[in-house]
Formats: C-alpha cells, sequence, structure tokens
C-alpha cells in the first residue's frame, strides 16, 4: 500500500527563520511557497521537504498541543487516499489529517496508528513524475 516516500511535514513555530535555517543548510530556497508553508526538493529523488507555520497545523486539525503526536508528518505516495485512509480505520488508527486536496495533484492525510506515530499518506503528482522517469 505505502509505495514510496513523498513529503515530509515539519512545523514551525517561526516560519521564517525555518525556511532561512533550512535554505542555508540546503544550499537552496523553496521552490513552492504559500502563506504558512514552504517546500524544498532535496536528495537524489527529490523527495519533499515542507516547513508548515505551526500555527496552521493546530488550525488543520492536524496538531493538537495536548496530544502526544506531533512533530514531523511523513507522507507516503499511496494510489488512492480516501481508500487508504479507510483501510488505516479499518486497522485500528485514528484520524489525525482529513483526506483533503493539498493542491493540484496532491491529495493527503494522516491518521495516528495504535502505537503513536503519525503516518501520512498521500497521493502525489510529483512522485509519479519522478517514477514515470524511471
Amino acid at each position: 500500500m505505502l509505495r514510496g516516500l513523498t513529503t515530509v511535514r515539519f512545523h514551525a513555530a517561526d516560519l521564517e527563520s525555518a525556511k532561512s535555517w533550512y535554505s542555508e543548510l540546503l544550499g537552496i530556497t523553496p521552490y513552492f511557497e504559500r502563506p504558512g508553508y514552504a517546500e524544498f526538493r532535496i536528495g537524489d529523488y527529490q523527495h519533499e521537504l515542507g516547513l508548515l507555520d505551526s500555527k496552521y497545523a493546530e488550525v488543520l486539525g492536524a496538531h493538537d498541543p495536548g496530544s502526544a503526536a506531533g512533530g514531523a508528518v511523513i507522507y507516503w505516495h499511496v494510489d488512492d487516499a480516501q481508500a487508504a485512509m479507510d483501510r488505516l480505520l479499518s486497522l485500528g488508527a485514528t484520524l489525525h489529517e482529513p483526506v483533503r486536496q493539498f493542491g493540484e495533484g496532491f491529495v493527503g492525510a494522516s491518521v495516528v496508528d495504535p502505537f503513536g506515530n503519525t503516518l501520512g499518506i498521500m497521493q502525489n503528482r510529483h512522485y509519479l513524475d519522478v517514477l514515470a522517469t524511471r
């Protein structure tokens, strides 16, 4: 079901500082930005590293400061996000972020597994584009 890594998302209380820090670390600037979010493509397979302003994570229901789940969300490519979500919930995972469109060609969600880990799933156009070149 999990076909490959698509996106790792970190939360940052100070998004501008986080963008500057990661730009310095990686030697590149974000390739994609919108209010509250910035994304870099890194590594041999151009994986996505996203930085989300922490205040948006809470608004999206993606992070409850009082819960154990939080921090990085790692998204894995799936062929059908809703079907994958249904299967995860049927196996005892709990909803962390509902299925939603992040942008054209990017549909994702996340759950907390029965052991307290956050697991992200995503239909990811970029992943498929890279796969097509292999």
